[in-house]
């Protein structure tokens, strides 16, 4: 067989959105992200994590980093689906300043852990740019 018979199709696609350093960015840009998610005919429970990931992150970077911040999902269809799902901002916020969204008693410091639990990778990236933490969740 030729070799472009033998390749698998790879379909990409790809969203970016700045996030407002605002308390009502995350719910704003969930919903922007649901829309693509759905557009994307995910199926239901990937969605789901993955908009519980999305929301991690966000909340992440509007509480505890400097603007400016990107959000960036990629979903990737080599075989099997793979979503992307990556948060940039410029960096931790300087000590002793208060967050701009003020969590729930109870709920600070869980974040990355659903993050790290709904994933099947997950990481951190420091850059000139600043810091950007990803994750990825397979279709099943």
């Amino acid at each position: 067989m030729t070799p472009q018979l033998d390749a698998v199709f790879r379909e990409a696609a790809e969203q970016v959105w700045p996030l407002p350093h605002l308390p009502g960015a995350v719910s704003v840009v969930r919903r922007r992200a649901r829309a693509v998610l759905a557009n994307w005919n995910l199926a239901p429970d990937l969605a789901e994590d993955a908009l519980l990931v999305i929301s991690e992150l966000i909340t992440n970077a509007v509480a505890h980093a400097r603007p400016p911040a990107v959000l960036r999902l990629s979903r990737i269809v080599d075989g099997r689906t793979t979503l992307r799902i990556e948060v940039t901002d410029a960096g931790p916020a300087a000590a002793g300043g208060r967050p701009v969204v003020e969590p729930y008693p109870g709920e600070c410091g869980r974040g990355l852990g659903i993050v790290t639990a709904l994933a099947t990778r997950c990481g951190t990236r420091v850059h000139a740019g600043g810091v950007t933490r990803w994750a990825e969740l397979l279709a099943a």
